[in-house]
Order: structure tokens, then sequence, then C-alpha cells
């Protein structure tokens, strides 16, 4: 199983610059074009806030942008949220999130939640795709609810053929770093009492915009960098900087050394040019804003 993990690609209504300077939809058809001589390829993941300001516009081009590359390969795309996008909107457009390579809905199960989270399971070639909605309105870090919770303990009670691979779009893991401390998922010691024991092979986040690998307890988890931007962590402690180059993962299951993880990046001739920057009094004030709650 060959998977092309993409994450925060951050489109909104326009083509155009956002307030950055940066063109969210082309760093997504730039790094789009340079995976095509990557062969071999079996689903296409995109692990949340897909649309920046949760536009219908913002997941239809998604849908046809991600969706032509996929077409092309006669490959299934997964889809979850992110903490930018709009439930209602991504349901819309997107449906469960998992889609056929013709974009009709391939989803075996659809979570029932009060809340309209997005939470589906698909099989694609016997391995078991799993979203999670770790969406909380308003903030920036994520939380997995009782209620998928307890619908994930359910789908999990039967094995897959090949495992499952979890999708979600805040990281159960971090490193020192305060943001990410801060704008996490924050019940991971629930998720992980949900999936011990369980088939689950593999968890696939992104939000962070850089990669990161972990491990929760024993199940292993990915982080993927950014399509519309990468976080630099060569910035002073408590400073944030962003710099252009779209970004993406290949994935590898099955084999005797997996999981394997190749970071690709996109040829841009802006590449490492800072996007912006955050001094330490802008940084906390984000933190005080998205993370203050749950």
């Amino acid at each position: 199983m060959r998977i092309v993990h993409l994450s925060d690609t951050h489109l909104d209504r326009t083509d155009a610059p956002n307030k950055h300077g940066v063109n969210a939809t082309r760093s997504l058809r730039r790094m789009l074009a340079d995976l095509r001589h990557v062969h071999g390829v079996d689903a296409i993941v995109v692990s949340g806030d897909i649309a920046d300001d949760g536009s219908l516009e913002a997941y239809a081009a998604a849908r046809d942008i991600v969706g032509e590359f996929a077409a092309g390969r006669n490959i299934p795309v997964i889809y979850s949220t992110g903490n930018h996008d709009e439930r209602r909107a991504f349901a819309e457009v997107l449906g469960s999130g998992h889609l056929d390579p013709d974009g009709s809905d391939r989803a075996d199960t659809l979570i029932q939640s009060d809340e309209t989270e997005r939470a589906a399971v698909s099989l694609v070639g016997g391995h078991r795709f799993i979203t999670l909605d770790s969406l909380v309105p308003g903030k920036g870090y994520g939380h997995v609810s009782r209620t998928q919770l307890d619908w994930l303990r359910g789908v999990l009670g039967a094995p897959a053929p090949h495992g499952t691979v979890l999708v979600f779009h805040h990281p159960p893991i971090n490193l020192d770093v305060e943001v990410q401390q801060a704008l996490g998922l924050r019940n991971p010691s629930e998720l992980l009492d949900t999936i011990r024991d369980s088939d689950v092979r593999i968890i696939l986040c992104g939000h962070f915009h850089l990669q990161i690998f972990g491990f929760l307890e024993t199940v292993p988890v990915w982080v993927t960098p950014g399509v519309v931007s990468r976080v630099d962590l060569t910035a002073a402690p408590g400073t944030e900087r962003a710099v252009r180059g779209a970004s993406a993962t290949l994935v590898q299951l099955g084999t005797a050394q997996g999981p394997l993880f190749h970071t690709l990046h996109a040829r841009d001739p802006q590449a490492g040019e800072t996007v912006y920057e955050l001094d330490e009094q802008q940084l906390s004030s984000v933190i005080d804003k998205l993370g203050h709650g749950g």
C-alpha cells in the first residue's frame, strides 16, 4: 500500500494570493504536478484544513484538482476535516470525505452524529481507512468526541484484512514547542484507550505544517508538512516562521521495513522564502485566542 499524504492545502474561494501573498491553489497544483512521476500509488489522503475560509468554492476546487490527479491513476481520495474547515460545506461538496476516482462517495460506514461530525470508513485494497473529525469550531486545538470514540471502538471490533489507517487533523504527539502543545489533540489518552490492541497500523495527521514522526504508545504517528506553507523551526524560540514550499509524503505500508515515509517537496523557485513571522507577543496572542478552553 502506497499512500500520497497531503495536508493543509488552505484553499479559499478565489484562485489568488492570500493575505500572506501565497496562492494556495497554485501551491496544490505545483505539488501534484511534481508528483506525476510517483507511480504505484494506491490512495491519496488529505488530512484536514482543506479550506482556509470554509467556502463551498474551496472544497469544490480541492475536489476538482485532487480528483483529476486521482482519476488519472484510478485511485480513491480520503479527506478529513481540520480546524479551518466547515462541516456543512465539507459535507455538501465532499460527502463522507471518502471518494472514488470518479468523485462518487465510497464510504462503507458514516458516523451518525448530532454535531454533524465527519467520520467515515472505507476499504482500499484490504486496508481500512477511518477518518475522524477533530475539529473544535472556533479553536485551533483538536478533540475527538466521545460519540466518535464509541463509534470507532465498534468499527475496530472486527479487524480488516490488512489493518487500519487512521486519519485525522490534530496530532496526538508534539515536539517541545509551546504552540504545538497548545494546539494539538487535547485527548490523546482517550484515543489511545480506544485503539489499544486493535488493528490500527498507523495514524496520519497534519496541522503543524512540518513533519514529525513518533508513537502513540505502540502505534506509529506521522505528521506531514503543509501544502500551502511549511513551518521552519530554526526560528527563535517562542516565535514562529512559515516559509514557502509545498510538501507531501509518500507512505508505504505492508513491507517488512514499514511503515516507510518519504517527504516530497515541490520545485518552487520561491521555496524557503518567508511567508510570515510571528514574534513572541504575536504568537502568544494566537495561543491565547485559539488554545484556551476545552
